[in-house]
């Protein structure tokens, strides 16, 4: 996604409205205050509190930081300019699964994946498929809402708990996308921080493969606890009542093959998204043999399948176009709560004070890791989560003499990956609504997005990995420590 606009960074921000290290955790007090209140114990959706937080954080912006009401309007719709990419493909994915579900797409992969796939291979195999196809078509979300929705079919079939399954998608999907040159979120991080993109993409890989071959290994071993025997049956009645209600052909692949060729080809995530919907309502009419407007009725409504098998019935049932609505309020109120953040300098300030709090290299990767965990949860926006760091803390890493791929390798490192633990956010609204599966629950088992930021950790403690600008700056470097004093 090409960002529309430039964040502003401390320095620009004007000195009579920058707040203070103190006065920018105010806004955030309140939203974790409200956050907590609303959604733990009171047990609401986190809509109305983050409309609490946005009127809040909006007097704050009016009355005490002095910014007008038109500068903090700008400053939400610059922020859901932002996040437009991301609302529209929530709009585009829930009438995606619909129409792959009515086609037959989804039913055909689990009844052949149910035939060929079993409990002791399924999640590393998932883990692994997973991170190949979003490498291919450098989308984790593409990933996750397409092929991702199957395999937790066929995961509930061989009696793997769904948490289980998602988290193995999330982990494979979130791997490929990382180090695909066509990913969004990784030309972005280059982008941002004026690093060559190959040149992040191979600061990347050495953590990426650590973290990630960590997951796998977590995964074979839940696998083989997994692997026990399948209750007499189970299987075929699911392939029996797949067969009963849906056409079960190869032909039903032509919706999934034509949406990753196109994405593989290098056309952005809408329209291919895009091309899979009106190709999946093709093979509705063609091959299932419904009609033109029942096919595009189920694309907006949703489906309904009556299989004669509850579970199937329960994991084919899925919201269309207006099941998404729900989804993108959550989406678009975090958005409007980030910007009037961006705009006061609240996020600029926080990522700023994390920084210039530290003192050596070490230091400096743990306060960038944790500046751009903490955007994610506030700016509910995987790209300001990237962007705000990296654009802030440009210079710190200049003091140091390190290269610019090292603040590129730590913001996605940290960025990209956690976006999904985030319920509010657009990453982790995307994936529990498409994959049917809360944060909550897949949150443990999500482990690439875990062990991903302890590995860049490590790397900045351990000084393994760290990129100086020159030998000179390294060898007058003592170990952990800056080459020049910082204030």
């Amino acid at each position: 996604m090409a960002l529309e606009y430039t964040p502003r960074t401390y320095d620009e921000i004007p000195e009579k409205k920058r707040p203070s290290t103190a006065e920018a955790l105010v806004p955030i007090a309140g939203m974790i205050l409200f956050l907590s209140v609303g959604m733990i114990w009171l047990g609401m959706d986190p809509q109305m509190p983050l409309l609490w937080g946005i009127a809040f954080a909006g007097l704050l912006g009016r009355y005490y930081f002095g910014y007008t009401w038109a500068e903090l309007y700008d400053g939400i719709g610059r922020s859901i300019l932002t996040g437009l990419q991301a609302i529209l493909i929530l709009f585009v994915i829930y009438m995606l699964i619909a129409a792959w579900i009515d086609s037959g797409t989804i039913p055909t992969l689990m009844y052949y994946g149910l035939e060929f796939l079993s409990p002791g291979i399924f999640l590393p195999f998932t883990v692994a498929l997973s991170a190949i196809v979003a490498f291919a078509i450098g989308s984790s979300w593409t990933t996750a809402g397409t092929l991702g929705v199957a395999m937790i079919g066929i995961g509930s079939g061989l009696g793997i708990p769904e948490p289980m399954t998602a988290g193995a998608v999330l982990s494979g999907a979130y791997t490929g996308d990382k180090n695909s040159p066509l990913s969004d979120t990784t030309n972005l991080a280059a982008a941002v921080t004026n690093t060559e993109l190959m040149d992040h993409i191979r600061a990347m890989r050495p953590g990426t493969l650590i973290a990630f071959t960590g997951s796998l290994l977590l995964f074979v071993v839940l696998g083989l606890n997994a692997s026990g025997a399948i209750p007499a049956g189970r299987i075929a009645e699911i392939q029996g009542g797949l067969e009963g209600s849906y056409v079960i052909s190869p032909l039903t692949f032509v919706p999934l093959l034509v949406t990753f060729a196109l994405a593989f080809y290098g056309f952005p995530a809408l329209p291919s998204l895009g091309a899979g919907i009106f190709v999946g309502v093709g093979i509705t009419m063609t091959v299932q043999g419904a009609g033109f407007a029942a096919a595009w009725d189920v694309v907006h409504n949703g489906t309904s399948p009556e299989t004669g098998v509850e579970l199937t019935n329960e994991l084919l049932a899925v919201d269309g176009l207006t099941g998404s609505v729900w989804v993108v309020t959550i989406v678009v109120a975090a958005l409007a709560l980030g910007g009037i953040l961006q705009e006061t300098g609240v996020l600029a300030t926080i990522a700023y004070a994390i920084g210039r709090a530290v003192g050596s290299v070490a230091g400096l990767t743990a306060g960038t890791a944790a500046g751009t965990i903490a955007m994610n949860f506030l700016a509910a926006e995987q790209y300001m989560a990237i962007v705000v760091p990296g654009m802030t803390l440009q210079n710190l890493y200049d003091e140091y003499g390190l290269e610019s791929r090292n603040l590129s390798r730590a913001v996605e490192a940290s960025g990209t990956t956690t976006s999904a633990f985030v319920p509010w956010g657009s990453g982790g609204v995307f994936m529990a609504s498409a994959l049917g599966v809360s944060v909550i629950e897949y949150a443990p088992y999500y482990f690439f997005g875990i062990l991903s930021p302890l590995v860049l950790l490590l790397m900045g403690a351990t000084g393994w990995g760290i990129f100086y600008k020159d030998a000179a700056d390294r060898e007058s470097t003592p170990e952990g420590t800056a080459p020049r004093t910082v204030d």
